[in-house]
């Protein structure tokens, strides 16, 4: 077990890229609780070199945006889940796709959530939230395990092609 140090090696929710870019470590987090921050290291123990690439934008994410879990290595570029939380503390999960050779640059964003609380997920012991710590790309499709509610845990699979046509608006 190692403990991080740095800067930016605080709070929650980071989440590590699963090669590394440029020769770098790199990871996303969120230490000022509100936006996304990409960070580079040449020591994954050590995080001093941070740049915002995301802030909330949309309603749904207007208080605070974060990841969840380390973002996909596709073609097209990375795909990254993000979640965000807006009005009446809801929370949604969002998708971003970033450069692959430099993941600052934010290729497009889902305007409105992937996911969003259903009737049936906004009840429980944390109402109005869904949330995930990470995805799996197998088979070309998208496989996002999620939890609402910190009551119920469900599956959202999506195809690959269907994501990358809804981010970068093709037919």
């Amino acid at each position: 077990m190692m403990t991080l140090s740095g800067t930016y090696a605080v709070d929650k929710g980071m989440a590590l890229f699963p090669k590394k870019i440029g020769g770098k470590y790199a990871m996303l987090g969120r230490f000022d609780s509100e936006n996304l921050y990409l960070m580079y290291s040449d020591d994954i123990r050590s995080w001093n070199d941070a740049k915002k690439i995301l802030i909330p934008m949309n309603p749904w994410e207007y208080i605070k945006i974060g990841n969840c879990g380390s973002p996909i290595d596709t073609k097209e570029g990375w795909i990254l889940l993000t979640h965000g939380v807006g009005p009446m503390r809801k929370y949604c999960i969002g998708v971003a796709l970033l450069n692959r050779d430099d993941p600052s640059k934010v290729i497009a964003r889902l305007k409105d959530p992937l996911i969003s609380p259903t009737e049936r997920e906004r009840e429980g012991y944390v109402p109005n939230v869904v949330y995930s710590c990470g995805s799996i790309l197998l088979n070309e499709k998208l496989i996002i395990p999620y939890a609402s509610a910190d009551s119920v845990s469900s599956i959202a699979v999506i195809s690959l092609n269907e994501l990358l046509n809804k981010l970068l608006n093709r037919k």
